[in-house]
């Protein structure tokens, strides 16, 4: 007699991951600490963040916490922002204009709360960082999405932040590498040197 298949949600539900079924079955037991964001139905899975950029992620949300505070945004760490119940992503950082309102919108962000998305490049995951995250916000009328990248071993910080352009596209409207200032008005006052999110 043939032994029963045993069950495996990364094989058996490819394809058709939904928030409902990452309720039940995320995070997985031998993956507890990996990234998990789901892209029409795909699961995709990312290791935790690299240790300076989880410290970088920490001191930018300080650094835009007051001003954007005095502008009536909410700076969160990362959230499921959520695009459809089969496709969302999960940002380094996240600035909300208005606040979730039920248990299930704090566990599952709609886009539409979402005013900036901020990615810091991993690696791993350069493609989603460079083409696919910016390409789903902007999808998903995200006005804002800020990006950066540093690099420990050359003690630089590079940041760009774009907005969403009249094409559906982003198109940037500031850019700074460590040394120099990150300046803009909106979605609210931004200024730093990239240099302050190093350890």
């Amino acid at each position: 007699m043939a032994m029963p298949m045993r069950f495996d949600p990364l094989v058996d539900l490819d394809g058709i991951w939904t928030t409902q079924l990452a309720e039940r079955y995320l995070p997985l037991p031998e993956l507890p600490d990996a990234r998990y964001e789901c892209i029409d139905g795909r699961l995709v899975m990312t290791p935790a963040e690299v240790g300076t950029n989880s410290y970088g992620e920490i001191e930018l949300a300080h650094l835009l916490k007051p001003a954007a505070r005095a502008a009536g945004f909410y700076v969160y760490g990362q959230v499921n922002l959520t695009f459809a119940p089969q496709r969302w992503i999960q940002p380094d950082v996240t600035v909300l204009h208005d606040l979730p309102k039920t248990d299930e919108e704090d566990r599952w962000v709609p886009v539409h709360l979402c005013t900036m998305a901020v990615e810091f490049a991993s690696p791993g995951s350069r493609r989603q960082d460079f083409v696919d995250k910016p390409r789903r916000c902007a999808e998903g009328r995200v006005p804002y999405f800020m990006r950066v990248e540093i690099s420990r071993r050359l003690r630089h910080a590079a940041v760009e932040l774009f907005a969403l352009g009249k094409f559906g596209g982003y198109d940037t409207v500031a850019r700074a590498v460590s040394g120099e200032r990150l300046r803009a008005d909106a979605p609210f006052p931004i200024d730093f040197d990239p240099a302050e999110l190093l350890p």
